[in-house]
Order: structure tokens, then C-alpha cells, then sequence
């Protein structure tokens, strides 16, 4: 049942005569302070609040004067009083209300600066649980949601970007906040209690390992409202989570115009791909065009790389996204510039390979200080009509898994090698996703069809355009190895593979229909493994 309401109307403009802030982060606070006091508004706080307004010369009363309690248990109980929140919940055009805070001595607050202990940053800086536990703000949520509430009489800044806002529209009203302004405020302040509610409750999930727990909730921070979604008439905004995983969301853009929905989409893939690749062990490239690879390579040097994932499929690669897993030298940046690119991504970049860049004004070069860890655990979140879907993610690496021969000829070193490479790429590719590779570099890749035997052939279409391109006499395909995301339901999916050249097989394996396929795998003399691991890619 409904609680009744009296259908009392909020007043347009409040005059904000008191104002109660009680703030972790200070930065602004003095300055706003100062402005809300010119303003002729009498100062509450708390706290190492109160000691930073008062230290800068203003008068400040502190909250235990409004409540008649002290500060207790290390200031866990400062502002959970029913002098603060009368104070804040009060209905002022309600007579039982007005009544009620007269009889107690209830002083009303007009204003609520608050924010709050930093239990994101504490949770991601690795302490320990006491320390975590000790992160989560009680007292600030509380005043929060209470003047949220009652944003008829009320204003509740969370948000010290907010402060010139506030100063500038006390100064047009003459002292006064107006209905629409203090709902905006209310708006996003429960959107930041929620959000932060979901850090603790997120935390709390991991911490007790309950990998599904009753209600989930996910939250973010507006980084950037965007021109548009994946198409014109879509509107879209991109959110951090606070997740401190290098990739494009903790990027620093040092040039280029601003990313479009689709260029962090796929940039996230690309760098997600060329995570999985040891930069100790060998420089990678992979460049991606709608979220699926159209090349990748490994090799010495970038330079290296580039060329070969380049040579895979130079068409798609026009105005598509590099992702690389060392610096950016000046090498790699010669001849990536070289081809219409939207977006390169890296750990970091020379200063000399910057310069080479900067000469594309549009071309937009980010470095994240880091690659993403292929084996960390993660959640990933889908949206579909009326709700989630939510998993972890796909934290399987090609080289921790058991390889087992089931054909009667073992793959060659050189084919193993390849293998590895090429299951690793197909993971970052869409189902239905098939990946010829050879020497370190991807030749062929069918990606997103509705049967694998189509993938099979497009791959091998693609490595014939893209060897008539190079001036080839015979495909890449001819002498490479194949991998497939999940195990061929058929021999003919196979047997097109074999078709294109292929001469050794990694795949999941699984199929009612496994022995068929490892018969026409020997019957052609192929090597074939299987990993027992899926990586279907939706």
C-alpha cells in the first residue's frame, strides 16, 4: 500500500538561509564557503569539515550545537540525529510538521553539501576488509537521500563541479534556489547513492564469492555525452564503472578528435584482443573493424606486425582501430599512418611516434599505461528487453589449457605454435568465428555467421582477395593451420578448411559427431586438438 501523501504544492523559490556541509573530498570547499557565506548563509558542518572552514576564517557553528550530542564512536555517529533530519525531512507548509519542529527546537536546512567516503578508491587500492568496511559512508547516504526526498524545501549538492552552479543560481535569485534546480540536484544525488550502493553490494558479492546474488545493481559516471549512438537518431553517453582495467575507459587521449560510440566499442575489443599477446615475448598487432579482428599479427618489432596483420585483410582495415601491446615507436607509427586508421591504441608511445601521429589531426591516439589481464576474472553485462544477463568473463588463455592430439599425426612445433596463436585470436572474434593463421599472423578470418561452414569459406575468400592484392600466386591459407570457437557439428566445416589449405586444427571438440570429424581429419593426413574449452563470442 502506497504511503498517502497531503498534496501539499512546493514552493517555487526556497531562500537558502542555512546551509549544512559535511564533505570527504574538500576540493573547492573553501571557495564554496566563502561564496555561501557572502551570501549571507549560516555555516553548519562537521568534522574535519568544520576545521577547514573555520581554519580559512569563517564562522561555522558545528552540528552537535544543532543536535546537543557530540561526535561519538570516531565519528560514526555525528549527523544520524532527529535534529538533523527533522531538520532535512520536514514538510515547512505542513502545520503538524512546522509544529512538530518548533516543539523540539528543529532549525531548518535550506542547503546539503555532502559527499562521501571513498569506498570505491579504497576497495580498488587493494586494503584489507576491515579497512573496505570501514569505507562505506552511513551518515552520508542518510542526509543525502533525506534532503533528496524532500527536495520540495531542500537542495543537496553531492558534487563539488556543482558548487558554481549553485553560487551562480543563488546570485539570479537573489538568495533562493529554484523547484526545477533543487530537482536536478535531488536526481543526482540518488543516482549517486545507488551507484555507490552497488560498489558495496558489488564488493560484497565478490568477497563472499555469491556469483549470483538475489538483486544486482550496476552503476557509472557520466565520462562523455556522445553525438550519437551506433546510428545518427540514437542518443548514447559513455559511463565509467571505476574499474582500473587498462583499456580505452582509463585511456589518456593525447590527440584526435573525440571518440564516437562505435570507435570505444571497438577499441575496447581491439585492446581486449592484443591484451592476450606477452609483450615480453613478442610485439602484436591486431586491428579491428566493427568489433571483429581483420588482422593480427606477432612478430620482432610493431613494424613487423603491422605489415602482416595488415597484408590479412588490407580492405576492411580502412579507417578501422590498431591495438598493439608495446610502445607506439616511430616505425609502427610511419606505416600505420600510412592507412586511413580511426583509432590507435597502446601502453604508451615515444614522443617522436606521438609527432608522427599528431599530423593526422583527427586520428586519435590513446595510451593506458598497461594491457589488460587476459586471466583476471570480470563480470560482463548485456542488456535484452526486460533485463540483464550477466557473466563472467572469459578468462580462459589458450596456453593454460591441457592440448589433446586425437588424430594419429601430432601437429609440427611450427603448427602448434600457430594453433595457440590462431585460438587466441578466435576468441576475440564473433560466432560463428573460424581463423587461419600462419607464421604468427592471422591469413584468413570468417567471423559472425549463422553457420561455420559459411565462416569456413569466407575466411578462405578473404585470404584470396587479399593474396590477389599482394600480388601472390596462391593464397596464405595454402600451409596454414585453422582454428574454430567451437567444435564442427559436421565434417564438411572441416573438410572447407582442408579445402583452403589448411593442414592442422585447434577446437573445442565436443560434438556427437567428434568422431566423424577426426576420421576425415586423418583421411586428409591432418593434425587436429582439441582444447575442451569454448569461446563463443555473441
Amino acid at each position: 500500500m502506497a504511503v498517502p501523501t497531503k498534496n501539499i504544492p512546493a514552493p517555487d523559490l526556497v531562500p537558502v538561509r542555512r546551509a549544512l556541509l559535511s564533505v570527504f573530498d574538500k576540493t573547492g570547499l573553501v571557495d564554496f564557503a566563502k561564496a555561501l557565506a557572502a551570501a549571507g548563509v549560516e555555516l553548519v558542518s562537521t568534522g574535519g569539515t568544520a576545521k577547514t572552514i573555520a581554519e580559512a576564517g569563517l564562522a561555522v557553528r558545528d552540528v552537535s550545537e544543532l543536535t546537543g550530542f557530540p561526535e561519538i564512536m570516531d565519528g560514526r555517529v555525528k549527523t544520524l540525529h532527529p535534529s538533523v533530519h527533522g531538520a532535512l525531512l520536514g514538510i515547512r507548509d505542513d502545520a503538524e510538521h512546522a509544529k512538530a519542529m518548533r516543539d523540539h527546537h528543529i532549525e531548518p536546512i535550506d542547503l546539503v553539501v555532502s559527499n562521501l567516503y571513498p569506498f570505491e578508491e579504497v576497495r580498488r587500492s587493494g586494503a584489507g576488509y576491515a579497512s573496505i568496511v570501514e569505507n562505506i559512508d552511513i551518515g552520508g547516504p542518510a542526509m543525502i537521500r533525506a534532503s533528496a526526498k524532500n527536495h520540495a524545501y531542500v537542495a543537496i549538492v553531492t558534487d563539488p563541479a556543482d558548487y558554481a552552479s549553485v553560487v551562480n543560481a543563488l546570485e539570479m535569485n537573489l538568495g533562493s534556489l529554484s523547484l526545477d534546480f533543487r530537482k536536478k540536484l535531488a536526481a543526482k544525488a540518488f543516482a549517486r547513492t545507488a551507484t555507490y550502493d552497488a560498489a558495496i553490494s558489488g564488493w560484497f558479492a565478490e568477497e563472499l564469492q555469491i556469483e549470483h546474488p538475489t538483486w544486482r545493481a550496476f552503476g557509472g559516471r557520466l565520462e562523455q555525452v556522445m553525438r550519437y549512438g551506433e546510428n545518427p537518431h540514437q542518443n548514447a553517453g559513455f559511463y565509467l564503472s571505476g574499474d582500473k582495467r587498462p583499456g580505452v575507459a582509463t585511456a589518456r587521449q593525447l590527440q584526435g578528435k573525440q571518440l564516437s560510440y562505435n570507435n570505444i566499442n571497438d577499441t575496447d575489443a581491439a585492446f581486449e584482443l592484443v591484451g592476450e599477446f606477452d609483450p615480453a615475448r613478442s610485439a602484436a598487432i591486431a586491428i579491428i573493424k566493427h568489433a571483429n579482428p581483420c588482422g593480427v599479427a606477432e612478430d620482432s618489432s610493431l613494424k613487423a606486425a603491422y605489415a602482416k596483420a595488415l597484408a590479412c585483410d588490407p580492405v576492411s582495415a580502412f579507417g578501422g582501430i590498431v591495438a598493439m601491446n608495446r610502445v607506439l615507436d616511430v616505425e609502427a607509427a610511419e606505416e600505420i599512418v600510412k592507412t586511413f586508421t580511426e583509432v590507435i591504441i597502446a601502453p604508451g608511445a615515444t614522443d617522436e611516434a606521438a609527432a608522427i601521429v599528431a599530423a593526422k589531426k583527427n586520428l586519435r591516439l590513446l595510451v593506458t599505461g598497461g594491457l589488460p589481464n587476459p586471466r583476471a576474472v570480470g563480470t560482463t553485462v548485456k542488456s535484452v528487453a526486460g533485463g540483464l544477463l550477466v557473466q563472467s568473463r572469459d578468462n580462459a588463455v589458450v596456453d593454460d589449457l591441457e592440448l589433446k592430439v586425437v588424430t594419429k599425426r601430432a601437429p609440427t612445433p611450427a603448427e602448434l605454435a600457430d594453433l595457440k596463436f590462431a585460438f587466441r585470436v578466435a576468441k576475440h572474434v564473433k560466432s560463428n568465428a573460424i581463423v587461419y593463421a600462419r607464421d604468427g599472423a592471422t591469413v584468413g578470418i570468417g567471423a559472425g555467421q549463422m553457420s561455420r561452414v559459411d565462416s569456413s569459406r569466407i575466411a578462405a575468400r578473404k585470404a584470396l582477395d587479399a593474396a590477389a592484392a599482394a600480388g601472390l600466386a596462391e593464397p596464405l591459407t595454402k600451409g596454414s593451420v585453422v582454428a574454430s570457437d567451437a567444435f564442427f557439428p559436421f565434417a564438411d566445416g572441416l573438410l572447407s578448411a582442408i579445402e583452403a589449405g589448411a593442414t592442422a586444427v585447434i577446437q573445442p571438440g565436443g560434438s556427437m559427431r567428434d568422431d566423424d570429424v577426426i576420421a576425415a581429419a586423418d583421411e586428409h593426413g591432418i593434425a587436429m586438438v582439441f582444447t575442451g574449452v569454448r569461446h563463443f563470442r555473441h
